[in-house]
C-alpha cells in the first residue's frame, strides 16, 4: 500500500511539474540572448514582426504566440528595443503609432517628446544671438520630455495581454544581458568620448577597453526602471524613483526637465492623417508629424504624370520624383509644426487645386533651383537614429510604430541609476528661424520653441490598405529622409510593381529643398547622376546608405512577407 501511495505521490509531483513548466514557457518567451542570429525575409501565416534588432523581433513573435495581438507584440518588441538597441531604442525618447484594428478602427497616436516648461523660443542662442547647436543637440539641455513609457500605456488599451508580461523579455534581457553584435560594438566604442564627456555618472556602456562583438552588455539600472514601470505603471517612469533620478540628472548636468513635467506629460489620440492615391488608401500621422502631410503632398504630386511609364531609377521618373520632394519639404519648413500650438493649414496643403500651382514650375528637361522654390502662397477660398517597427497578426491588427531619440544614442546622456540614454529632441524646434537642424532642415515660427510644445518630426509611420484591408505596413528612421524614403518605396511597389524586397533594398535618393543637392547610396545609377547633373542638379557626398525601411506587405493568398532592411541588424519575424 505505501508503494501504491509512493507511486502515485511520485506522478502527482511530476504532473504538478509538468504544468508549472508549461506554464513558466506560455507566460515569459525563452530566448536565447547569447547565440542568435536574424533573418531578412520571411512568409508567415499567423503574424509576422520586423524591427532593428533580431532579439526584439523574436519577442514580438513569441508574444503574439502566446495569444497577443499586433499591439501586445509592437509593445514589446519597443520594450525590447530599449535594451538592445541603445542608439535609437529608448525608455527617454518619444514616438507615434499608427494602427488599423481588425474591427476596422483606425488609430494615431502621439507620444512625441515635449519642450519643458521652462524651455522658451530663444533659449539656444548666445549674447550675440547666434545659434549655438551644441546646445541643442548634446547633453542634458538638449533633452525634451520623454513620452515612450506614455504612449506604450496608451496604446495597450488595444491589446489583449497583461502589460507586466509585455515588458518581463525586456526586464530579463537588460538583467541577464545579451551578446552584442559587430556594428553595435563600433557604435559604443564610436561615442565613448562623449558618454565621458556628458555623463555626470559613468554609465554601463563606458568600459576600460574596447567593446568587441561578441561582448555581454549587462544593464542592471535599466532593469531596475523596467521593474518599477511593471510594479508601478506609467507612474513608475514619471514619477517616483525614477523620475528623481531624471531630475537629479537635470540638476548635475544643467537640464530643466522638472518633476512637473515628467508628471504632467500625456500621449494624445490624434486623427489620422489619411488620403487616397489610386485606389489605396494610405494612413499615416497627422502633426507634429510632418510625415503624413508630405507623403500626401509627394504622392499627389505624382498622380496625374503617370509615372510608372517613365520606369523605375529613371532619368524621369528621379527628376520628377526630385522636384516633387523639394516642393513639400519647402512647404514643411514654412507651415508645419505642434499644431495644438500653431494653425497648419492642412486643407490648403493637399488641396488638389494648390498642389497642381505647386508644380506648375516643373520642367521636365531641367532643374528647378531651391532659390526659385519658396512655400507655396495660401489659397484664400523634420541620426537619423529613429527606429521604426512594423507588425500584423492574423485577426487582421496592423501595426506601424516608430520611436527616436533623435541623434544615434540622443543627447549622449544616461540617467544616473536608471541606465537610459536622453533624447535630444529639442534640436527638431527651429531654435532660430532659418539656421538648419543636424539634419539641415529649417524652420520659422511654425516650429519654434514654447513650453509644452512638441517639436515637428519627420516619422512617417504608414499604413496602406487595398480594398479596405492592411496591404502594406512600413516606416524608417534617418531624420528628414524618412518621409522621401516611404514616398520612393510606396512608388516602388504601387507604381513599378516591384517586390517588397527590391522596393527596400535598391539604392534611394532624396532633396529636401534646403540645402539644394540631391543625397544618394552607393548603386545609385551613375548614368543618372551624370544626365541630371547635366541639367542643373547639385550632388551630395554619396552615402552609405540612407535609413533602414522595415515592411510588411499581405500578399494576394494572404500570407505576410515580412523584410528588414539589409542596411543594418535588422530581422523579420514570423509564424
Amino acid at each position: 500500500m505505501q508503494k501504491k501511495f509512493t507511486a502515485f505521490l511520485f506522478l502527482l509531483l511530476l504532473l504538478a511539474a509538468c504544468k508549472s513548466s508549461q506554464k513558466n514557457t506560455s507566460t515569459t518567451p525563452v530566448i536565447n540572448a547569447y547565440n542568435y542570429s536574424g533573418v531578412k525575409k520571411v512568409i508567415a501565416e499567423n503574424g509576422a514582426v520586423v524591427s532593428a534588432h533580431p532579439l526584439a523581433s523574436k519577442v514580438g513573435v513569441e508574444i503574439l504566440k502566446m495569444g497577443g495581438n499586433a499591439v501586445d507584440a509592437a509593445i514589446a518588441t519597443q520594450l525590447a528595443l530599449a535594451v538592445v538597441y541603445p542608439n535609437a531604442g529608448n525608455l527617454g525618447g518619444g514616438g507615434f503609432m499608427v494602427a488599423r484594428l481588425s474591427n476596422g478602427e483606425t488609430v494615431a497616436l502621439d507620444y512625441r517628446e515635449m519642450a519643458p516648461g521652462s524651455a522658451h523660443r530663444d533659449m539656444y542662442l548666445d549674447a550675440n544671438g547666434n545659434a549655438d547647436t551644441d546646445k541643442s543637440q548634446l547633453g542634458h539641455l538638449s533633452s525634451g520630455v520623454p513620452g515612450t513609457v506614455a504612449g506604450l500605456f496608451a496604446s495597450h488599451k488595444y491589446a489583449k495581454l497583461p502589460f507586466e508580461k509585455l515588458i518581463q523579455p525586456a526586464i530579463e534581457l537588460a538583467e541577464k544581458g545579451f551578446v552584442i553584435s559587430a556594428s553595435e560594438a563600433r557604435g559604443l566604442n564610436n561615442i565613448k568620448n562623449d558618454l565621458v564627456k556628458y555623463n555626470t555618472v559613468r554609465p554601463v556602456f563606458v568600459k576600460n577597453t574596447a567593446w568587441q562583438k561578441g561582448d555581454t552588455l549587462v544593464q542592471k539600472d535599466l532593469a531596475g526602471t523596467l521593474k518599477r514601470i511593471q510594479q508601478f505603471g506609467a507612474a513608475g517612469f514619471y514619477e517616483g524613483e525614477t523620475a528623481r533620478l531624471i531630475t537629479e540628472e537635470m540638476k548635475r548636468g544643467t537640464g530643466i526637465i522638472s518633476t512637473e513635467d515628467l508628471k504632467n506629460y500625456k500621449a494624445k489620440f490624434r486623427t489620422a492623417h489619411s488620403f487616397d492615391y489610386k485606389g489605396y488608401k494610405i494612413v499615416g500621422m497627422p502633426m507634429p508629424s510632418s510625415g503624413g502631410l508630405l507623403l500626401h503632398q509627394m504622392m499627389k504630386m505624382i498622380e496625374d504624370k503617370n509615372i510608372s511609364a517613365m520606369g523605375f531609377h529613371s532619368l524621369q521618373a528621379v527628376q520628377l520624383m526630385t522636384e516633387v520632394e523639394r516642393r513639400a519639404f519647402a512647404d514643411r519648413a514654412e507651415y508645419m509644426g505642434d499644431a495644438d500650438y500653431y494653425k497648419v493649414p492642412v486643407s490648403m496643403l493637399t488641396n488638389e487645386v494648390y498642389l497642381q500651382e505647386r508644380m506648375k514650375s516643373y520642367d521636365p528637361a531641367k532643374a528647378t533651383p531651391s532659390t526659385m522654390i519658396k512655400p507655396g502662397g495660401l489659397l484664400q477660398t523634420e541620426s537619423e537614429e529613429t527606429t521604426h517597427l512594423s507588425v500584423i497578426d492574423k485577426e487582421g491588427n496592423a501595426v506601424a510604430v516608430t520611436t527616436t531619440l533623435n541623434n544615434s544614442y540622443g543627447s549622449r546622456t544616461v540617467v544616473g541609476g536608471a541606465g537610459f540614454f536622453l533624447n535630444d529632441e529639442m534640436d527638431d524646434f527651429s531654435i532660430k528661424p532659418g539656421v538648419p537642424n543636424m539634419y539641415g532642415a529649417v524652420g520659422g515660427e511654425a516650429n519654434a520653441i514654447k513650453p509644452g510644445k512638441r517639436m515637428l518630426s519627420s516619422m512617417t509611420p504608414t499604413i496602406v490598405l487595398k480594398d479596405n484591408k492592411p496591404y502594406i505596413v512600413v516606416g524608417t528612421p534617418g531624420g528628414t529622409t524618412i518621409p522621401t524614403q516611404i514616398f520612393q518605396t510606396l512608388v516602388n511597389i504601387i507604381e513599378f510593381n516591384m517586390s517588397a524586397e527590391d522596393a527596400v533594398y535598391k539604392s534611394k535618393f532624396h532633396h529636401q529643398w534646403l540645402p539644394d543637392e540631391i543625397m544618394t547610396e552607393k548603386g545609385f545609377p551613375a548614368a543618372v547622376k551624370e544626365a541630371l547633373q547635366k541639367m542643373g542638379y547639385s550632388f551630395s557626398k554619396e552615402r552609405g546608405g540612407i535609413g533602414r525601411t522595415e515592411i510588411i506587405k499581405v500578399l494576394s493568398n494572404g500570407k505576410f512577407e515580412a523584410v528588414a532592411d539589409n542596411r543594418g541588424d535588422d530581422a523579420a519575424e514570423g509564424w
